[in-house]
């Protein structure tokens, strides 16, 4: 009776340990998906392409939507979207908030997250001052045990 209870209890441990463990991984990918965005807000307010570089999957047919237009590429994201506007802002914030994320695949491979979004600025060769609202929408790959942008979407319109 002693091995019987023995081994049910060892068995309950370890099964204990696996969902836990799970637990703990998930929530690991999660931070890791919300580290990004932070790195992209850093990336976006800063002018600077690195963490973007860092995080985006640059692969043929990349396409990154924002603002409307789209950046086929992610050099073309860094370098006609992400720096210049740095550079034409006098200033600028942007906040993501309630960001959600969800994971997909048999082996969560695939995640996408959404936020809401809030951008403020001041255009310096004209003054206008900039009061945006919206979402953003991200769409990541595990690739070699990281988490890579694939595909970004953002739309907003002047706050009310």
């Amino acid at each position: 009776m002693n091995k019987y209870i023995t081994a049910l209890f060892a068995l309950m441990i370890s099964f204990t340990s696996i969902a836990h463990g799970n637990k703990d991984h998930a929530n690991k990918d999660k931070q890791a998906i919300i580290d990004i965005i932070t790195s992209v807000k850093y990336g976006w307010e800063n002018g600077d392409g690195t963490p973007f570089r860092k995080n985006f999957l640059d692969f043929k047919g990349a396409r990154y939507i924002e603002g409307g237009g789209q950046n086929k590429g992610l050099d073309s994201l860094v370098t006609h979207h992400v720096e210049p506007e740095k550079g034409a802002m006098e200033y600028m914030t942007l906040d993501f908030s309630d960001i959600e994320v969800h994971f997909e695949g048999k082996n969560k491979e695939f995640a996408w997250a959404i936020a809401d979004t809030r951008f403020k600025g001041k255009v310096k060769e004209s003054g206008r001052e900039l009061d945006k609202s919206g979402y953003q929408t991200f769409l990541f790959r595990k690739i070699d045990d990281e988490w890579k942008v694939v595909h970004s979407h953002s739309s907003g319109r002047d706050k009310k």
